[in-house]
């Protein structure tokens, strides 16, 4: 038993047992933090006082730190202090030594079965996100965050902190329809944009404004997400698959009796395509003939990486197409930051939704991302992330033996398998390893049920923070390599 005292607390590590000290090093950190003793956060020794404490050889020190940064446990980077990493609940109390990523998948890839309860992760390995349509949320840009904040309460007037206006507050809302005019292309001003709650909540806000006004029936994209499908039939809608391919969702697919149709045209999810000229061109011109709605669902349409992204299809036809983004998948899902770009028709049952529902955004939330979008600090983050996940993109590209599926754009990617058997085998051994994956059958994106739909699994590549990235992608990589089509 040693002490050592560099953390600024008494630490207590057991360094004795094991089959040698390094990992016992390794072991007695794990268990610190396993058992709550070293908090998320914590600011470890450097290694040379570690070293110098417990009586070891500094080499030994930097050794158990590696490995914990790789397995998740602790993070670190050149010239910055090594600190105890985020890791997820329910983590059980004790466990035995992690194996490595490739030890993990051994048994399972190569004929064995898992283990029964393998819908958790390999007990001791903390797990590794890599479900789709999550930022990295170590990126959040808390120091920008924070200054617009103080901005923010600084120079509000006392009517903002007042039962405000369910449209939102006037200064985001001229700052969106600005921001989304330059950067997608919307035809929008203050009086036609709708803050919500973020994308759910739009989603919601809109099945209750479309029932109001008679639509009884929209079209989804299939595949597609169940959440979606389901805040819709909340709403008291019936919806209908609408079919997709490699030119996206398929206008012939809208049956008489539809109203509406919810689309993804920039980067359907979870395809990852881009809607077709022709088809745009076909659903704007039956949106037109038939008065229907569009909603233009721009949920990652920032992140194109091999080129400009696609112009947002409202600018075609802003009295039929409402236009919804949100800042979850540039910032942070947990923002709580949507909007809408509402035809003219649509505003006052969407202000009624809204009203009803009520679950308008905080005001200094609103105003501090507008004061973001004023300066342009939105714009820098943005460039920042795009340039970190297109190094991800390209990182899983290299190390898979066929081409990713779809354009290179967002934050997922699909990954195809050859069966519906095969894409839930991977993902009970995925658990086993550690990581969190979801698949097109497993997470409920098909309208039916159905083994005889295609098998993909959806990696959200964008999601790991930089120190697990590595280790996500080498476990990943080794899960999909003997099973790729």
């Amino acid at each position: 038993m040693a002490e050592t005292h560099g953390t600024g607390l008494d630490l207590h590590l057991d360094v004795t047992r094991g089959p040698g000290v390094g990992r016992a090093l390794a072991a007695a950190l794990r268990d610190a933090v396993r058992s709550g003793r070293l908090a998320a956060g914590t600011r470890l020794p450097g290694t040379r006082t570690l070293a110098a404490d417990l009586g070891i050889a500094r080499g030994t020190a930097v050794e158990a730190y590696s490995c914990l940064i790789a397995e998740g446990w602790l993070t670190g980077t050149t010239g910055a202090a090594t600190r105890v990493a985020e890791l997820p609940a329910g983590l059980p109390p004790t466990s035995p030594e992690p194996r490595s990523p490739r030890d993990a998948l051994q048994g399972v890839v190569q004929g064995g079965a898992p283990h029964a309860t393998s819908h958790a992760p390999v007990p001791g390995r903390p797990s590794i996100d890599l479900r789709p349509g999550r930022p990295d949320l170590s990126s959040f840009p808390r120091t920008r965050w924070a200054s617009a904040v103080r901005r923010a309460l600084a120079s509000a007037p006392d009517s903002a902190w007042d039962y405000g206006d369910p449209a939102g507050q006037p200064r985001l809302r001229a700052a969106v329809a600005a921001y989304t005019a330059r950067t997608r292309g919307v035809r929008a001003d203050a009086d036609s944009v709708v803050i919500t709650a973020g994308f759910a909540h739009a989603l919601a806000v809109l099945g209750r404004a479309l029932h109001g006004t008679g639509v009884r029936r929209i079209a989804a994209e299939d595949p597609g997400l169940a959440r979606h499908r389901d805040l819709l039939r909340a709403a008291g809608l019936h919806v209908a698959p609408l079919r997709v391919d490699d030119a996206g969702a398929d206008p012939d697919d809208l049956a008489d009796g539809v109203g509406a149709a919810l689309l993804t045209p920039a980067h359907q999810h979870p395809r990852g395509v881009v809607l077709a000229p022709r088809r745009r061109a076909a659903f704007l011109d039956l949106a037109r003939r038939r008065h229907l709605y569009l909603v233009e669902d721009d949920y990652d349409g920032e992140f194109r990486y091999d080129r400009q992204p696609v112009g947002a299809m409202q600018a075609h036809a802003p009295d039929r197409v409402v236009y919804a983004g949100s800042a979850s998948k540039a910032l942070a899902p947990g923002m709580r930051l949507g909007w809408l770009a509402v035809p003219p028709a649509l505003r006052e049952p969407v202000l009624r939704a809204v009203a009803e529902l009520g679950a308008e955004p905080p005001a200094v939330d609103q105003l501090a991302f507008a004061d973001l979008l004023e300066r342009g600090d939105y714009d820098r983050h943005i460039r920042q992330a795009r340039l970190a996940y297109r190094r991800r993109r390209a990182d899983l590209a290299a190390r898979l033996p066929h081409p990713l599926d779809g354009v290179p754009a967002g934050l997922h990617t699909l990954v195809p398998v050859e069966s519906a058997e095969e894409e839930r085998r991977l993902t009970d051994t995925a658990r086993h390893a550690g990581l969190v994956l979801h698949g097109l059958h497993t997470a409920g994106y098909w309208h039916e049920p159905s083994d005889a739909h295609p098998a993909a699994l959806v990696v959200g590549y964008a999601t790991p923070p930089p120190h697990t990235w590595r280790s996500a992608l080498e476990t990943l990589t080794n899960l999909l390599a003997p099973t790729t089509p």
